[in-house]
């Protein structure tokens, strides 16, 4: 009766938010299941590394602001009180570890200004890297620099995240589909926002054409979000579903692997920082995409869990991640992380 009471209270976005956190738990159900491509790469062991992993410096920059490991907590959720948990918890966490934090779509708080509360963590993280976020494909609906504009204002940002989502739109039952002209919109508020707007995917990566076209309209970092991680198509598949007819598989195995996404990506815009994610689950993997090209990595769902019980859970999930990527780094002999992207590695046939 109590959930029931809880539904009724929530708008339609409102509900969609909590259906996609709920289905996010489960992770064996919405994971990509083809992988992300980082296992078919291996470090040369140096057995002789002559370094202290004390010695180890994971710092970085990003978009202008130091960061203490090469991570960002991906952007997942917000517009109900349990999201606004969620938030905070990671948000304690990021300022504790130094990392960089993105939001979940800020749209819901936009139409709704009364749960604006649950995106905002800045007093929890006055010194982090904090991203806010909105749909590119909103743009053709009525948004423009002014809801861009109030986004960033509302959680006070430094940045704009606009995330691609062709697939996801296609499948969900309220999705919007007119992607026509996007570039064009994107463009704009680049050049009228006068702070750094990043694209990111959802699950789907980010190939080099489309990197190329993103660097021309203005962004200054790409996520390339890539095949292998939580598959928003398999998301809305659940929550499109009809008593009798079971989700839909056609395109289960749809998009770029994130391993081939950063490559891609890297090769096509050198110039332009770039986020690994999709799939990302230990320091390994994030060892192996700032060898492959990237600048940091994105983490998200594996920490949903952990950020429901408390920040101290996502600091010790987080800690044992970065703790792995020293490991890594020990055994390639890599002091910095400018040695770590220089890392040979072996791709297996």
């Amino acid at each position: 009766m109590a959930k029931s009471r809880e539904k009724k209270s929530l708008s339609a976005t409102q509900q969609r938010k909590k259906e996609h956190l709920e289905l996010c738990l489960d992770t064996e159900a919405v994971t990509h299941p083809q992988g992300t491509g980082l296992d078919r790469y291996s470090f040369l062991h140096n057995a002789l590394p002559e370094l202290d992993i004390g010695e180890i410096d994971l710092s970085t920059t990003f978009l202008g602001k130091p960061l203490k490991a090469p991570i960002l907590i991906s952007s997942m959720t917000g517009g109900f009180e349990l999201a606004r948990k969620v938030n905070r918890n990671l948000a304690a966490a990021a300022q504790q570890l130094g990392v960089a934090m993105g939001v979940g779509s800020q749209r819901v708080a936009l139409e709704e200004p009364r749960v604006a509360d649950s995106f905002r963590v800045r007093d929890l993280a006055p010194d982090i890297l904090l991203l806010a976020n909105l749909g590119a494909v909103q743009l053709n609906y009525g948004y423009g620099l002014e809801q861009c504009r109030r986004a960033v204002g509302m959680i006070q940002a430094d940045g704009l995240v606009l995330h691609l989502n062709v697939l996801q739109e296609a499948i969900q039952p309220e999705g919007n589909r007119n992607f026509k002209g996007l570039a064009g919109r994107i463009a704009e508020v680049c050049r009228g926002l006068g702070m750094p707007v990043m694209a990111k995917e959802v699950g789907s990566g980010i190939s080099a054409d489309v990197a190329v076209r993103l660097r021309q309209a203005g962004v200054r970092a790409i996520d390339v979000a890539g095949r292998g991680g939580t598959s928003w198509y398999a998301v809305e598949s659940k929550r499109a579903a009809k008593p009798g007819r079971p989700g839909e598989l056609t395109f289960v195995d749809w998009g770029i692997p994130t391993e081939e996404a950063v490559v891609q990506v890297r090769q096509a815009v050198p110039d332009l920082e770039i986020v690994a994610s999709g799939g990302i689950r230990n320091g390994l993997d994030i060892a192996k995409a700032v060898a492959l090209g990237a600048n940091i990595a994105g983490i998200g769902q594996p920490l949903l869990a952990p950020a429901l019980e408390s920040a101290q859970k996502v600091v010790e999930w987080l800690s044992a991640v970065i703790y792995e990527m020293k490991i890594a780094m020990l055994c390639v002999g890599a002091t910095n992380l400018a040695a770590l992207s220089k890392a040979p590695l072996v791709r297996r046939s």
